[in-house]
């Protein structure tokens, strides 16, 4: 698809940092898919995003309201598919709606309605590291950049999260 980037982060207040310096480079009108398993922080790297994005107050995950809407410098709309039977389902959360407000979306469980998403995006995929419990916090998170609008900021991501490039 498009060209990953692999990172490593050591604590979740890692990975809020490394969502803030995402953040920098997403646009009004982007959308983040969030891949990986429970518990591995896709919650956590929408927080840190969102913060930088000038969302003040908590970031809670959506699991239960399936959408959540925060006011930030750039609005940020965060959305968890993991509870939806059926994709036509998403269109009742009214997620096209959500994609035309021009903020930026965050779907937890992104790869889940992946037909649903913009040709443009970005990929984030969290995991636990081979042999590691889910308590010790380190995650291997690679991004992926797809499609046009991603293009032109691959350089400018690889520099933006250089700090955390996996060994």
């Amino acid at each position: 698809m498009g060209e990953a980037i692999e990172l490593m982060t050591t604590s979740a207040d890692q990975t809020r940092r490394l969502a803030a310096s995402v953040a920098g480079l997403l646009r009004p009108g982007d959308v983040v898919a969030l891949a990986g398993d429970l518990g591995a922080g896709k919650t956590t790297f929408v927080q840190g995003a969102a913060s930088a994005l000038g969302v003040e107050g908590a970031v809670v995950s959506p699991t239960f309201t399936l959408m959540r809407e925060y006011a930030g410098d750039i609005d940020v709309v965060h959305v968890d598919v993991y509870r939806l039977d059926r994709i036509h389902d998403v269109a009742d959360l009214g997620f096209d709606e959500a994609l035309e407000r021009g903020g930026v979306v965050f779907v937890e469980w992104g790869d889940a309605i992946e037909a649903l998403l913009p040709p443009s995006r970005l990929i984030v995929r969290l995991t636990v590291p081979e042999g590691d419990d889910l308590a010790l916090e380190r995650r291997l998170v690679a991004v992926e950049c797809v499609g046009p609008a991603w293009t032109s900021r691959v350089s400018a991501l690889r520099a933006a999260t250089s700090e955390w490039k996996a060994a």
